[in-house]
């Protein structure tokens, strides 16, 4: 199993959770960390270069923290460029078919808000459902989010315990996530 985790935090240096969480992963020589503001400060994205990525790798993890209630916005424009007809999707577009894909998504707020009777109104799975639509599109394999909420007050030994649970999950074996109905 080869894993991509694409970061995509526009200040990774200030993040305490989405540092934690990548330096753990850079201690499993099983995962890819790909960084892309890191990589495109410029926001020029080098479409060939992540496709490449995207087929030497089995599943393929999304990790940022909730930006109004969605990813970061290079994250939106990487699935623009990237994901395209022909390639990603419609009737020859089968370069990812059947790989997983699955968000490590963090928020500030606690879990209470993030129900249907909380502050905001919605779970966590219905705010990122445009994703999993996507990866439904792409003909790919939709594994269960990984939330860590409330990150505001998290102790910096929650953080490192986090950061562990974060890689163990990923690098299961087998997680059991959706199939796409476009197959």
């Amino acid at each position: 199993m080869k894993i991509l985790v694409i970061v995509v935090h526009p200040n990774i240096e200030q993040s305490r959770i989405n540092k934690a969480r990548k330096n753990e992963l850079g201690t499993d020589n099983r995962i890819t960390v790909h960084e892309l503001y890191k990589r495109y400060p410029n926001e020029e994205i080098n479409v060939e270069e992540e496709r490449e990525l995207l087929k030497n790798h089995n599943r393929i993890i999304f990790q940022f923290p909730m930006y109004w209630y969605s990813s970061p916005p290079l994250l939106k424009k990487w699935f623009d460029l990237v994901f395209t007809k022909g390639w990603a999707y419609g009737r020859n577009g089968n370069e990812l078919k059947d790989k997983e894909f699955g968000l490590a998504v963090s928020t500030f707020s606690p879990e209470e808000h993030y129900q249907q009777s909380g502050l905001n109104g919605h779970t966590i799975e219905e705010l990122t459902f445009p994703f999993e639509t996507t990866v439904n599109k792409i003909k790919g394999v939709y594994l269960p989010i990984f939330v860590l909420h409330g990150v505001g007050k998290m102790r910096d030994d929650d953080l490192k315990k986090d950061a562990l649970e974060y890689k163990n999950y990923i690098t299961r074996k087998c997680i059991n996530g959706k199939g796409s109905k476009f197959n």
